[in-house]
């Protein structure tokens, strides 16, 4: 064995360590201790150890550095001794505090205040706008698509997720079909049957991240089909609308009236493909009416033309039966999209698409260069979630609560807005009011977060000129705090100019 060349190895190794990149080579030999201390202090200056964070065990920072114990123990005594590092026994060493730096007056704060910055009602929104809108505070948040997420089911997930990686083999932790895995494919078949009157086979489950993700593959296989433009209802999803733009589509303006989208404004268009929200209209609640979607379907199968069936929030319905998807009767022509963001949380990032044969096989393939699959854990707790019936029992609860809020909210507008119209259906997460005062609603939105309750204006996602409005979410606050922002939104509008 070559000896020379084993030492000469291991001495390479304990150069340094991986935390805060330290260089035992750059100590001075008689000052080791000194040296560390100093290196830890300037780390906890500048923010690269943050408060709160627990340091590398003496025993083994001290064998990554090649120094003995005692130089290790020396360097965090002295910064405990000036209150920087506190010794928790068994629980290890934790900076509790960092040393006081000079303020340099060319640096910003490092977290500027949100509501600083310019008001993002003051100009058209721009692609970053509801990120912007997320990140300003507001103590009574009437946004439109935001869930209770207070109503989480988390033990009930918590099982599930128990249950799947126990019994979960190791080859399951690999790389997976891109289509999704086979249990929750299966979970959505039965979901969708169950609850929206769609036959499906679970091979034709294609699993997405939301469906923001199905709009952004759906625009890239059109574009390879030669399709230019998708039609959208007009109002309609602004952040739909900035999706598929961001794949190159035109996004056409169709009118929605009472009964839902207008099909001779579709027609007319020339658009060989729509977008619509059927079953509950984003952002006016109308339902698709018998006649319209009768007519909707003669378009469909005399055009060739596709519907993107968004079906966002169909299983809110607070009065009735929802009623069935487009998919349900016309599967050659409908390219169906769901997602649980509205039903448990849109942090989990999990949706689906039931794409007619003609796209299947390209929605497939983009899906696949994509991200090569959704992530499987997530995918296999939801498809337990799902089949052990959890997923309706938290239907049934999100339903009591989003029916009481509603209310809430419709009779607050009476109080508080009695000159306001609301619009839609007792259905979904939100509703919309309009005005006949020529006010911008933009104008009242600004006015409305300027005494701390956030909204969106109707504007927002029209195209064309529309009666001024605001479109109101009330799933994920209390009835008071509803009543409250209600009360405010009066206020505002009393004090408009």
């Amino acid at each position: 064995m070559n000896r020379s060349n084993e030492s000469a190895f291991d001495r390479s190794k304990a150069a340094g360590s991986d935390f805060l990149h330290l260089a035992i080579g750059e100590a001075p030999t008689g000052g080791k201790s000194d040296w560390l201390a100093g290196r830890i202090r300037r780390a906890l200056a500048d923010g690269r150890l943050p408060v709160g964070s627990r340091l590398p065990a003496t025993r083994i920072l001290a064998a990554e550095l090649g120094v003995s114990r005692g130089v290790v123990t020396e360097a965090y005594q002295r910064l405990i001794e000036d209150g920087h590092l506190s010794g928790r026994g068994r629980n290890g060493t934790i900076a509790v505090g960092a040393p006081a730096q000079a303020p340099t007056a060319s640096r910003p704060p490092a977290f500027a205040d949100p509501s600083a910055r310019r008001s993002p009602f003051a100009a058209a929104p721009g692609a970053d706008v509801f990120d912007s809108m997320r990140t300003i505070r507001s103590r009574i948040d009437l946004s439109p698509g935001l869930p209770d997420l207070a109503s989480f089911p988390r033990a009930a997930w918590l099982r599930a997720e128990r249950r799947v990686l126990a019994r979960l083999a190791a080859s399951d932790l690999g790389y997976g079909d891109p289509r999704g895995t086979p249990a929750l494919r299966l979970a959505v078949a039965n979901w969708i049957a169950r609850n929206r009157g769609i036959r499906a086979d679970p091979g034709d489950v294609l699993i997405v991240a939301g469906t923001a993700q199905t709009l952004s593959l759906l625009g890239r296989v059109l574009r390879g089909d030669g399709v230019t433009a998708m039609a959208v209802e007009d109002p309609g999803s602004l952040g739909a609308r900035q999706h598929l733009h961001a794949c190159g589509l035109d996004t056409p303006p169709v009118a929605v009236d009472s009964e839902g989208v207008r099909v001779d404004g579709l027609r007319a268009s020339g658009a060989a493909a729509v977008l619509l929200t059927p079953a509950h209209q984003f952002p006016t609640g109308v339902v698709l009416r018998g006649g319209r979607r009768a007519e909707l379907m003669r378009w469909a199968r005399e055009s060739g033309g596709l519907i993107v069936e968004d079906d966002y929030d169909a299983e809110h319905r607070y009065d009735r039966t929802p009623v069935p998807a487009l998919r349900s009767v016309l599967t050659e022509n409908v390219c169906y999209a769901g997602s649980v963001s509205k039903l448990l949380a849109p942090a989990l990032r999990i949706g689906w698409i039931l794409a007619p044969p003609k796209y299947r096989d390209a929605l497939v393939d983009a899906k696949r260069f994509a991200d090569l699959g959704n992530a499987a854990l997530p995918q296999l707790a939801l498809a337990q979630f799902m089949e052990s019936g959890e997923m309706e029992r938290q239907l049934r609860l999100l339903r009591r609560h989003h029916r009481r809020r509603r209310d809430a909210m419709i009779k607050a507008i009476g109080v508080h807005l009695p000159g306001a119209t609301v619009h839609g259906t007792a259905a979904g997460l939100h509703l919309t009011i309009t005005f006949e005062a020529g006010f911008a609603d933009t104008d009242l939105a600004a006015a409305a977060l300027a005494r701390d309750v956030k909204t969106q204006p109707l504007s927002w996602h029209a195209q064309r000129p529309h009666r001024p409005g605001l479109v109101l979410g009330y799933a994920a606050s209390t009835p008071a705090a509803i009543e409250e922002g209600v009360a405010a939104l009066g206020e505002a509008l009393r004090h408009l100019p």
